[in-house]
């Protein structure tokens, strides 16, 4: 048993050297294209940053010269004890960074006012999502932080996109990886041009990425407890960062993934449900809405009966396809959260928000009166 056991340290511990070693190289490499880590908070993307983190600090200050943006992304519909925790981490970040005179910018991506989830859901009517009509995650997830990747991009010709994709997190995900892997350590991303994906930890296994953030404490203060409590309660892992549609099937699983608290793409909320079984029963009426909002998506009586675009869509069989929530859906959807709101005590809704709906609202009404489609949705 102790001969096992000191071969699978060993193996990780090669493991951990070689990955080290790649990131070590790669940061030293020839050209000085900027390095983007996509962070969730995770367990995963957690290690990469710590890696980076970790090796920019054993090199002398005049050798950091490579800047590295890590970027998260924020929904606004996160599930509140992970929005917290990212918040949290990011925050910390940002306060050692200076300090350690590391080259390293942090930042948030979120959705554009007018297209954040209940703009959409409540002000244009678009009903909560399903697997076919998956509106979210474009709009939420991959359009913000791929504006800001390719932002970098055209500032420096090229940058390098740093994943903490594993091959072990799911056949899906092994596929992925096999798909868009040329056996060199820098690949091609399949829809952002001039941007490259270095994948530093996919060959560990989970068990691994967990051991080895026992073993460390993070570089910029703290420990990894809280994370470690997260995934525990919650039982499942994050919503990975998703910047192509190839990548859209694993946001919304019937995993016991965590992310949107509104997802009505799975048909029960296991993170949710284990967040609250776990003593955060104050966020029981979040469960609650967002079963609340898929019912209310299959209600006839709440829909409209042409889309958005003024066209009657129907099925092969004649039957009518249901297009937007009606007015009166939308205001009483928007009465109930912020009664929710209320309830729990977290931020669901912004001001600003509110305001962009009864904006919508306004030319919608407008639109009914003259009988014309919304242009936008056209």
């Amino acid at each position: 048993m102790v001969t096992m056991m000191a071969t699978i340290e060993d193996s990780l511990s090669d493991k951990l050297e070689a990955a080290r070693r790649d990131i070590l190289d790669e940061y030293r490499a020839e050209h000085n294209y900027p390095w983007i880590i996509g962070f969730s908070g995770g367990k995963d993307s957690t290690l990469v940053a710590q890696l980076v983190f970790e090796m920019l600090l054993e090199l002398p200050p005049s050798e950091r010269s490579r800047p590295v943006h890590i970027v998260a992304n924020d929904t606004l519909v996160e599930a509140p004890l992970i929005a917290n925790h990212l918040s949290a981490i990011l925050d910390r970040m940002r306060s050692v960074i200076p300090g350690l005179r590391l080259p390293l910018t942090v930042r948030k991506t979120t959705p554009k006012q007018d297209q954040t989830f209940w703009v959409n859901l409540i002000g244009r009517g678009y009903p909560s999502p399903t697997r076919s009509f998956r509106w979210c995650t474009d709009r939420m997830k991959i359009q913000p932080t791929s504006e800001y990747i390719r932002s970098v991009v055209d500032e420096n010709g090229q940058a390098i996109l740093l994943l903490g994709v594993r091959r072990q997190e799911s056949a899906t995900r092994a596929m992925s990886v096999a798909r868009y892997s040329n056996g060199e350590r820098l690949n091609a991303h399949n829809t952002l041009s001039g941007c490259l994906v270095f994948r530093p930890i996919v060959d560990f296994t989970t068990d691994e990425v967990w051991q080895l953030l026992l073993q460390r404490r993070p570089p910029w203060g703290g420990t990894h407890r809280q994370l470690v409590t997260l995934y525990r309660n919650a039982q499942g892992g994050e919503c990975p960062l998703v910047l192509d549609k190839d990548d859209a099937p694993s946001c919304g699983t019937s995993s016991s993934r965590f992310g949107c608290w509104t997802c009505t793409v799975v048909v029960k909320d296991h993170s949710m449900e284990g967040f609250v079984e776990s003593g955060n029963a104050h966020l029981e009426p979040l469960m609650d809405f967002r079963d609340r909002l898929a019912s209310l998506r299959t209600d006839p009586d709440m829909r409209m009966a042409r889309r958005r675009s003024g066209v009657a869509s129907h099925l092969a069989d004649g039957s009518l396809i249901p297009g937007p929530f009606t007015f009166e859906a939308r205001r009483l959807i928007l009465a109930e959260l912020l009664e929710v709101q209320a309830k729990v005590g977290e931020p669901l809704i912004s001001d600003q928000e509110i305001i962009e709906i009864k904006r919508i609202w306004a030319e919608d009404a407008t639109r009914a009166v003259s009988n014309q489609p919304s242009a936008a949705d056209a």
